[in-house]
């Protein structure tokens, strides 16, 4: 006779962050790779307040099952407030699965230069915190 599983088998596994970039843009190839335009870790204005027109936040899953949200952030100086967000809710079906979640902010408000932060977060759970630089450029 064979026995059921354990009740406690879990039928959600959290995936693993893989990576996080910030970019200019992203592209698609026909053979489905990304392609990644501009990597950067600062931004530069000539003057503040600011305003940057777009930037990309692409961040790979995978090891996980089940269905997530992903909540991507950008916090103004000093970790408050938050100045954009974006929620994306993705499926991995199994172990092997993988999936890149990219977020597109515009409009940026940049009010004045320093240490800005982008937070990732899955299931409201904080995984990944790193700076966004913000310089004056000539």
């Amino acid at each position: 006779m064979t026995k059921p599983p354990p009740a406690s088998h879990p039928t959600t596994i959290p995936p693993s962050l893989l990576y996080s970039v910030l970019c200019d843009d992203v592209r698609r190839e026909a053979n489905g790779k990304l392609m990644l335009i501009g990597l950067f870790e600062t931004v530069g204005a000539p003057e503040f307040p600011a305003t940057h027109p777009a930037l990309y936040v692409v961040n790979g899953w995978a090891g996980g099952v089940g269905t997530f949200t992903q909540h991507t952030r950008i916090l103004g100086l000093d970790s408050a407030p938050i100045i954009q967000d974006r929620d994306t809710t993705f499926t991995l079906t199994d172990l092997r699965a993988k999936h890149s979640v990219i977020a597109r902010f515009n409009n940026l408000p940049l009010t004045q230069p320093g240490e800005y932060a982008v937070e990732i977060m899955l299931n409201g759970d904080l995984k990944l915190r790193y700076p966004l630089l913000v310089d004056k450029s000539q």
